[in-house]
């Protein structure tokens, strides 16, 4: 599934004959809609589709295969359009994309990106772009927006609870997705969108895909831990021994290790032998010992592991009256957590005086995998179009049958009005004031985002989130 000029819905084939003859060029844009998630959206992805898709020259190859393809499918194919994109401009598309900043938060209902071709015999190829990059940017920006959220939720809780809020929360929310997607691209963008809010992740192909496309380092850590299979192994008999390997291989000063403690018995686990056997051992260590429960109710249990473990090894309060555990010990809530588990256990940590240093959060599908285009309602639609005249006409939709799904008529702009991005006609304002910037035009890269800029731009989106 490599070739490009399949990477799109099979009626768009037909769609170069379909447009007016006085058609030169049409502008669209990409928004997410109003939705009922979230009345932001953290704008993230559309430069890994800039790089990995639009900045490689079609072929004459691509070209003949799709041709066999669509005839054979029923559709028609435009084999003179794409020999003219090869021909006369190199393989690359004649088009011009604008965009936010990546890591911006902005209000849905203000456009993130919009296109147009800039060469008028192709008024078609603008929206023929929009199978592959509406799902580019749509998947992306949700994880990053549902990441955000979490995040939201946690800090606040860290500001309430720790001594160190700002430390504290990189490695709050833990990526577990990477199994839960449905493909490795999934995991690789909708784990790097989770990197830009956070730097905890098993999720690998983040890794990879914050080199390639964001011009990052390693992105994200992890630790070693402890699955099921590999304490499993011991046998219920050999639970501690299991337990006690995996400080012999992992442990030492400052280091961590996570362990998977409910194969049986969680509170056994807790109680008996994290509690007292392993004890000595692990405060000798010199590492931190993570326990993980890993199934029961989502609140309710890693609360009731939070007391128990301070039971045994006890902590101290800090400046803000919180309970903080030793610091041989701490806990990581993976199972069950979504935006919502995540905001309970956080308010009943607060109203039980712990602090959120004792904790991490893991999410995995409910991270990744669900969510889907509606989410956030997000959508590309023509807003305009230029004609032979030289004069840029309308387009919109207004469905009588459903108001919600009216478009946008006329090319947009996105401008600060009072601190808080809205959206604006392109005919209405100074160009200069114009947020929406170049960032590709025929086959060029006008603007590369570092993960770096964008987590940044993010960062101090979380910071005015609380202001308000």
């Amino acid at each position: 599934m490599t070739n490009p000029l399949l990477a799109t819905d099979s009626y768009k084939q037909s769609h170069f004959k379909q447009y007016p003859p006085e058609a030169r060029k049409v502008s669209a844009y990409v928004e997410a809609r109003k939705n009922s998630f979230s009345d932001d959206v953290l704008f993230f992805g559309l430069q890994a589709y800039l790089k990995n898709v639009l900045l490689k020259p079609i072929t004459a190859e691509d070209i003949e295969q799709a041709e066999r393809i669509c005839l054979a499918h029923g559709v028609p194919f435009n084999r003179l359009g794409w020999f003219q994109i090869l021909d006369e401009h190199g393989g690359l598309f004649p088009l011009e994309i604008k965009a936010l900043p990546e890591g911006t938060l902005a209000p849905s209902g203000v456009a993130l990106v919009q296109v147009n071709n800039t060469d008028e015999r192709m008024p078609w190829l603008t929206t023929w772009v929009e199978t592959a990059l509406l799902r580019a940017v749509w998947y992306p920006s949700t994880v990053a927006t549902l990441s955000f959220k979490c995040k939201q939720v946690i800090y606040r809780g860290l500001l309430e609870t720790s001594d160190d809020p700002d430390a504290q929360v990189p490695f709050k929310l833990h990526d577990f997705g990477a199994r839960g997607v449905s493909s490795a691209e999934s995991a690789a963008l909708g784990g790097l969108a989770h990197l830009v809010n956070f730097a905890g992740t098993d999720t690998m192909e983040a890794l990879e895909a914050g080199m390639d496309f964001y011009n990052a380092d390693v992105a994200g850590f992890s630790i070693p831990a402890a699955e099921h299979s590999t304490m499993t192994s011991w046998g219920p008999d050999r639970e501690r021994e299991a337990f006690s390997n995996m400080l012999t291989q992992f442990a030492g000063e400052g280091k961590l290790v996570a362990v998977v403690s409910d194969s049986y018995d969680l509170d056994n686990a807790v109680e008996n032998l994290w509690g007292n056997q392993l004890k000595e051992q692990v405060l000798q260590s010199g590492a931190t010992v993570v326990v993980r429960p890993d199934s029961g109710d989502p609140v309710a249990t890693p609360l009731r592991v939070l007391a128990t473990l301070w039971d045994h090894y006890g902590g101290s309060r800090n400046s803000k009256g919180a309970k903080v555990l030793n610091p041989a010990i701490r806990i990581i809530q993976g199972d069950g957590m979504t935006l919502e588990a995540i905001g309970q256990l956080v308010g009943q940590m607060i109203e039980g005086e712990w602090s959120l240093d004792n904790i991490a959060f893991g999410m995995g599908a409910g991270l990744l995998q669900k969510v889907n285009r509606d989410t956030m309602g997000f959508a590309m639609k023509a807003n305009a179009m230029k004609t032979s005249e030289g004069v840029w006409q309308d387009i919109y939709k207004k469905p009588a049958t459903d108001p919600a799904k009216a478009s946008k008529a006329g090319r947009q702009a996105v401008i600060l009005d009072n601190g808080r991005l809205c959206a604006k006609r392109l005919d209405e304002i100074d160009p200069d004031e114009d947020q929406l910037q170049v960032v590709y035009r025929n086959g060029e890269l006008l603007v590369d985002w570092s993960l770096e800029d964008v987590r940044a731009r993010a960062a101090n989106h979380l910071q005015e989130t609380l202001q308000r």
